[in-house]
């Protein structure tokens, strides 16, 4: 016989091994290419094939030699030769199943699943090529169940672990993807394996759990419930002093909370604020907000704080000091009458910029620097909507906002305002619910003139009303002829119709004769 010959015969596949071998590598290089993440384990089956063919190369060697197919070194290699190919031949036969025939009908077994049936088609294999080759059975099966039980009793713990991925994996009770809370541990489930769990935590750490702690341990599956979507609540604590009525306070910080989106809170359900518990001096407050990304809880956190807090600041209402607190100050009247004079500097300047206010002496502006309110916005707030009934003008003296307006369902962004810019001055005067929302870009803060704190001026003063319908025509018409192209004395005459329509609406407003 000739080496090849000798070499199909070696492999005993009636002529048929070296078609095997180039179909078997012909499809791992087919799987790698329709299963790329597969590609380590196919590289495997390529490797046993090739050691398989050398392995069969070597036996018709041996027989090229006149080494009988009985010897005890021609059988060894002929046996690993052909445990080589049938453990490629699995391997291949396992990618094509459980990631293309299952991956196809969207079904995704559990990785021990898959595990499992490959170790037992593994040794299926070596059992059917062991009898092949002329071995007892028998006898190692009554060999393997000593030595099973001998190393049943002495790997207890280990086999728990097994047996715990096995469970988990089966029940699904955790899954890649949670979030889980074991004791001090939380964090993101990255794999389940045979032995132990990997959870990632926030601090970029990886905790490695033993599978059989899972088993006996509380787990806590972190935003699961039953139809429902992904969401974890969290609690954000305060404290207000008693001076505030808890309903003043909930309102305060429910409306901020609730008005503008916060990035990563749900909307539903909506962010609530609650009074938790009486204290010595205080009210404890909790706002609960559902979290919808589970590894910025800390920021968002921080956000809903700072929202907390500006809501509170434009409410007039302050945190809690602790009363057991004792403050000594060695400031006297004098220093205290120079602050309140440089504060109140700052806001008549600030009233100076208000065309709207001209008409005003400089004994009036100081009246109305005296009662304005300072109104914070978090980034992102609306300070004023679109539609709304708000009776009083803004002063922005720190921050960027802009103005949109809302015209068939599409949000149109028109003007940014920063310090200095002043809005709101229709709605002062005449009660005109707002024609354009205002939003914050950066932290704002302005000075908000009242209604109310006007109301006494124009009361003392009514000709005050002419010269301010006067002011406000002149600006709605100059914005009119932007956009209609008005001549010199078709806006003179707009001028005047307008002015007469603003300062009768100016004195029904503020009911002036």
């Amino acid at each position: 016989m000739t080496y090849w010959q000798n070499v199909q015969s070696a492999a005993g596949m009636a002529g048929q091994y070296h078609w095997v071998l180039l179909a078997s590598i012909a499809a791992a290089f087919a799987l790698t290419a329709a299963v790329p993440q597969s590609r380590r384990r196919l590289r495997v089956a390529i490797v046993l094939v090739a050691l398989s063919a050398v392995g069969m190369l070597l036996c018709g060697f041996l027989l090229d030699r006149g080494v009988s197919d009985g010897a005890a070194g021609y059988r060894g290699v002929h046996f690993v030769s052909q445990l080589l190919l049938a453990t490629s031949v699995v391997n291949l036969a396992g990618v094509f199943i459980f990631r293309v025939a299952l991956g196809a009908v969207r079904l995704r077994p559990a990785p021990i699943l898959h595990d499992t049936l490959l170790g037992v088609a593994y040794v299926v294999a070596a059992l059917i090529l062991l009898s092949r080759h002329g071995v007892n059975l028998s006898g190692i099966v009554a060999t393997s169940a000593v030595v099973t039980a001998v190393i049943g009793f002495s790997l207890q713990d280990t086999l728990g672990n097994v047996m715990g991925g096995v469970a988990l994996q089966m029940e699904r009770s955790i899954a890649e993807g949670d979030w889980i809370k074991v004791g001090d541990v939380e964090g993101l489930v990255r794999e389940v394996r045979w032995r132990q769990t990997s959870v990632e935590t926030r601090n970029w750490d990886t905790v490695v759990i033993p599978n059989s702690v899972l088993m006996k341990s509380q787990v806590t599956v972190l935003g699961r419930r039953q139809g429902s979507p992904k969401l974890h609540r969290m609690w954000v604590h305060f404290n207000v002093d008693f001076r505030h009525p808890p309903a003043e306070v909930i309102d305060a910080v429910e409306r901020a909370l609730q008005a503008d989106p916060i990035p990563n809170v749900a909307a539903t359900p909506a962010p609530n604020c609650i009074l938790n518990e009486f204290k010595e001096s205080y009210g404890a407050y909790a706002v609960r907000y559902w979290l919808r990304d589970f590894d910025k809880d800390s920021p968002t956190s921080s956000e809903v704080r700072t929202r907390i807090y500006v809501s509170l600041q434009r409410a007039g209402i302050s945190l809690s000091i602790p009363a057991q607190s004792v403050f000594m100050t060695m400031e006297g009247r004098g220093r205290d009458e120079r602050k309140q004079q440089r504060e109140l500097a700052r806001r008549v300047a600030a009233l100076k910029r208000v065309s709207l206010l001209e008409p005003l002496t400089v004994a009036e502006r100081e009246r109305l620097a005296a009662e304005l309110t300072v109104a914070p916005f978090r980034r992102g707030e609306a300070i004023t909507r679109q539609g709304n009934e708000a009776h009083y003008l803004y002063v922005i003296t720190k921050g960027h906002a802009e103005v949109s307006v809302a015209v068939e369902a599409e949000r149109r962004v028109v003007a940014r305002l920063a310090e200095g810019d002043v809005f709101g001055e229709m709605g002062m005067m005449t009660g005109e619910p707002r024609t354009a929302s205002v939003t914050a870009l950066s932290d704002v803060v302005c000075y908000r003139l009242d209604k109310s704190s006007f109301d006494g001026i124009i009361q003392s003063r009514p000709e005050i009303a002419e010269a301010i319908s006067h002011l406000l025509a002149r600006r709605k018409v100059e914005l009119d002829a932007l956009t209609e192209n008005l001549t010199a004395e078709a806006k003179r005459r707009r001028v005047a119709d307008v002015q007469g329509d603003l300062l009768a609406r100016i004195k029904r407003f503020f009911a002036i004769g």
